[in-house]
């Protein structure tokens, strides 16, 4: 039985990350007590325009020292991926660096997860959906250095599968290393951060579009509904709609 009895983000469990790549939107993020983290991937930094890779890291680090930070490795080929995963850990000690369960060619990562785990490097293994992408990953990392397993629920969603099974079994699975966080990568609405925390997975990930919903959180349904209504009307009203 899952436990959906808190209202509020002050009583979450569940710490949530800020996902993004634009730094004014980071360092905003960045300073609020709940954001406990920060992720971010080349998709995003491609969106937010950015251009040179390192230099956008190290700013954004240099402002932001003390809270976890993701950077992704973006080589298809595993030895240039462990170099670039060498360079981006060196970064700072609060970087954890990406490293994607496959290649583009469907090769496993998990023998490139079990060297840079071995030089006790910290760790996200992103892009999971399968069990037995898990349970291979947690055989490679080190049990004695930090670690995130992000599995992309929000994209396991999309294709009109029920991701909650999944992550609670994840849950159990990572109980056999308590330096390993769960993140639930990927959420599509607030609801996903509370079933999160429900289960007991350590991490969500959130974009900063998604945060901005927060304040609806425990709102008045009534009061919503009201707020609805009003909306549909002003907005036919400054339309200018008739029949």
């Amino acid at each position: 039985m899952i436990d959906r009895s808190f209202t509020t983000v002050a009583n979450l469990r569940t710490k949530i990350f800020a996902d993004g790549a634009d730094k004014a939107g980071m360092l905003d993020m960045a300073a609020k007590p709940f954001i406990k983290g920060l992720t971010t991937n080349p998709t995003l930094m491609k969106k937010a325009g950015i251009t040179n890779y390192k230099a956008f890291a190290l700013d954004v680090l240099k402002d932001i020292p003390n809270k976890p930070i993701s950077f992704e490795v973006f080589s298809d080929d595993f030895l240039e991926m462990e170099k670039q995963a060498n360079e981006i850990a060196g970064w700072g000690d609060n970087v954890y660096v990406k490293i994607p369960i496959t290649n583009t060619r469907r090769e496993g990562a998990y023998d490139l997860i079990g060297r840079l785990a071995n030089k006790n490097i910290k760790l996200n293994i992103t892009a999971i959906m399968t069990l037995d992408q898990v349970r291979g990953v947690i055989e490679k990392l080190n049990p004695n250095v930090p670690s995130y397993v992000s599995i992309f629920a929000g994209r396991i969603a999309d294709t009109g599968r029920d991701p909650l099974p999944l992550m609670i079994e994840a849950v159990t699975i990572l109980k056999s290393n308590p330096m390993s966080e769960l993140i639930w990568a990927s959420p599509r609405e607030l609801l996903n951060i509370f079933q999160a925390d429900a289960i007991g997975c350590q991490v969500i990930t959130v974009t900063n579009d998604l945060l901005k919903k927060l304040d609806l959180v425990g709102k008045d349904l009534d009061e919503y509904s009201l707020d609805t209504v009003k909306m549909f009307y002003n907005d036919a009203t400054s339309a200018g709609f008739t029949i």
